[in-house]
Parts: structure tokens; C-alpha cells; sequence
């Protein structure tokens, strides 16, 4: 039976200083000074219509991404969470997220987060190395993430994330447990930690570095891994590890497909209904000024069919190392169990999901290993041999 799951609220916030080449985010280097002041007056504008109909629910998580979200003022972080909390229920203890870049944040401005509502701050590191850092197109050095890193705990945000990308241009089996040591030396509770892809309508895309082999790649996620656990760190999804509870509460409602709330150029949100056993999708306008200028930023909603549930649920619940039980599977899709029995053999007997009982099921280490292998047993065209 559906039944409405933990409600989560995104924030787009989509400049940059500038974009990166490997970067396929709706992201829009500056050109121009930043037009906070316009955009933060749409966003508020746009909570009318995200929170229509879901005044009896209550936003657990907020994720404030983009974009650079640290280029805004705190001001403007703090009228969108009041915003938000004079239309919606905000939970006392929600976990507030903001995205930094170390090259686009003045370390003055991390108490004035704080104090907006933020308690939870998430660096886009992704290297140690200077050159590997110059290759990616990013704005900082080695030393303004480590400053970055250290300043967050000193103001109070001691909920940190670092993002960190290995299978870099040029990069080393060495090279990539060096930068995991740096990281692992600034002590955050979480690090998300995923190999560079080179994504359609990229500059990298259209103009590809050399990068490691496949072979490269996956000793470095080997080594780099068994360094993550002997720090205390647990993977709990695909690319995220953290310290025993310190996982993304945030990210973990949309694995578990979890509802949210989405706001900002370009956001797209889910909700379920379920009194009438819908689930809808919608989409925002996706260029800035378009967004800033609309009277309804929303550019469409669309109802998710059942077996277009059952692929979605699974996209996001594989990635999980915990994996998924049917109870959750029937609650948020409103589909009995039984439809997935056809793919869920044929991926036991491919070694790519392991079964806890006849109630639920986790991926391998093989299954998380070749993920794409796996969750396109579930669409539902796909053909089960």
C-alpha cells in the first residue's frame, strides 16, 4: 500500500565561479555580478506552488545545491529556510546541507551559515593535488581546502563532507591514495568518494583527457577503500562513506525513494499522493533568468507509472550496500513485491544481489560493482534469460 515517505526540501542555487569541464549539473558560470538578491525572491515565490497541498507534511532534511551555494550571501540562505517553515513544517532536528566550493568562500561566512540555519556543510574538494586540481578546472588550491576544512568545525559546522573524485587525468594508483590520506587527515565524519566520468554535454565529453584504465581505476577504488575502513569509515552506498552515524540523511531519502520538495532553476522534484495512490514528478524552468522572471517557475508534472516505480525504486535502493526489504518496496511504490520475483532471480544467479530471507535483498560486492549490470534487470523492457 502507498503510503507518503519522509519529505526532503532541494534548493538550486546554479552559478559558479566557473564551470568545470567535467561538470553536467544545470551550473552557469558568472558572467555578471550574482543576482542573489532577484533569485532568492523567486525561490521564495516558488515555495508557494512546491508546498501546495502538503501543509500536513514535515521537511526533514534541506539541501541547499547547485551551482556553488556558498557564492550566496547567508542572508539569503536564512530567508529561504524561514520561507520554507512559514508554508511547511521543518523538523527541529532537520539536517541542513550547504555545498562550498574552498576557491568561493570567504571562511568569515561559515558562523553567519551557521546561524542561518545550516549544520551540515559539504566541500567540493575533489583533489589534493594541484595539478590534478588545474586539470579538473577547479578554482582552489590544496591549501584553501584544508583551511576550508578546518574552519567549519572552528564555527560551529563539525557535520562535514568532503567530495573526492579518483580515476582523475593523469592520476596514479599513488597518486589517489595520496589525496585519500589528505582527506582522511581533516578528520570529516563523511566522504563522498566517486570516479570521474566523462557525462554527455560536458567539455570533457567533447574534448576527453587521458585517464586511468579500467584496471587503474579499480585498484584505486580497492586501495582507497580498504583505507576508508581501516579509518572507521563504512560504505553505505555506492560512493558515500561515513562514520558510524554520520550518514547524508539527506541523500538517503532519495536512495530510499523518499519524497522531496524541489526548488531553484532546473530542480526536480518527487512527491506521492497517497489518497488518490499517485506519484508525480515535476520539473522547474531550467535557465536562470527564465526561472527568476516566470509567475509559475514550474515546467511540468508528470504522473510515474507503475512499472516506471518499480525502475525508479531500484535505481536508487541498489546503490544502497544495505540494500532494500519488500515492506519498503510495496510503501513507496504501491506495486506487491511479487512483480520484481522474475529479475530478482536473475540477478541472484548472475552473483549480483544476495537475498536476507524471502523479505529482502542487498547487492554484492559484484552487484555494486557492475551497478548499471544490475539495475537494468529492472526496467521494464529488459529481457530476463
Amino acid at each position: 500500500m502507498l503510503t507518503a515517505p519522509p519529505l526532503g526540501l532541494y534548493v538550486h542555487l546554479p552559478w559558479c565561479v566557473s564551470k568545470c569541464p567535467y561538470c553536467d549539473f544545470n551550473s552557469h558560470g558568472l558572467r555578471a555580478p550574482l543576482p542573489w538578491r532577484r533569485y532568492t525572491d523567486a525561490v521564495v515565490r516558488d515555495l508557494d506552488f512546491a508546498t501546495r497541498g502538503l501543509k500536513d507534511r514535515e521537511i526533514s532534511t534541506v539541501f541547499f545545491g547547485g551551482g556553488t551555494p556558498s557564492l550566496f550571501p547567508a542572508e539569503s540562505i536564512a530567508e529561504i529556510l524561514s520561507a520554507a517553515a512559514r508554508r511547511i513544517a521543518i523538523a527541529a532536528d532537520a539536517e541542513v546541507t550547504l555545498e562550498a566550493n574552498p576557491g568561493a568562500l570567504e571562511l568569515g561566512d561559515l558562523g553567519a551559515f551557521r546561524d542561518a540555519g545550516v549544520n551540515r556543510i559539504s566541500l567540493g574538494v575533489q583533489s589534493f593535488d594541484p595539478d590534478a586540481l588545474a586539470a579538473l578546472g577547479r578554482v582552489h588550491g590544496p591549501g584553501e581546502a584544508r583551511s576550508a576544512a578546518a574552519a567549519a568545525p572552528a564555527a560551529g559546522l563539525d557535520r562535514l563532507n568532503l567530495d573526492l573524485m579518483y580515476g582523475l587525468p593523469g592520476q596514479t594508483l599513488a597518486g589517489a591514495v595520496a589525496d585519500l590520506r589528505a582527506a582522511l587527515e581533516l578528520a570529516p565524519e563523511h566522504i563522498s568518494h566517486y570516479q570521474l566520468t566523462l557525462e554527455p554535454n560536458t567539455l570533457f565529453h567533447a574534448r576527453p583527457p587521458a585517464l586511468p584504465d579500467e584496471d587503474v581505476a579499480a585498484a584505486m577504488q580497492e586501495k582507497t577503500g580498504f583505507f576508508l575502513q581501516s579509518a572507521g569509515y563504512r560504505r553505505y552506498e555506492v560512493s558515500a562513506w561515513s562514520l558510524p552515524g554520520a550518514e547524508c540523511r539527506h541523500n538517503l531519502n532519495y536512495w530510499r525513494y523518499g519524497d522531496y520538495l524541489a526548488v531553484g532553476a532546473g530542480a526536480h522534484g518527487k512527491i506521492t499522493w497517497p489518497a488518490s495512490g499517485r506519484i508525480e514528478r515535476n520539473r522547474r524552468l531550467r535557465h536562470p533568468e527564465a526561472y527568476m522572471a516566470a509567475p509559475d517557475p514550474v515546467e511540468s508534472r508528470t504522473e510515474v507509472a507503475g512499472n516506471d516505480r518499480i525502475f525508479e525504486f531500484m535505481l536508487n535502493a541498489l546503490r544502497l550496500v544495505e540494500g532494500f526489504d519488500a515492506a519498503l518496496f510495496e510503501c513507496r511504490t504501491g506495486v506487491p513485491v511479487r512483480s520484481l520475483a522474475a529479475a530478482l532471480d536473475v540477478a541472484s544467479r548472475r552473483g549480483l544481489l544476495d537475498s536476507r530471507g524471502d523479505s529482502a535483498w542487498r547487492p554484492t560486492p559484484r552487484g555494486l560493482q557492475f551497478l548499471n549490470d544490475l539495475q537494468i534487470l529492472f526496467l521494464p523492457e529488459a529481457p530476463l534469460p
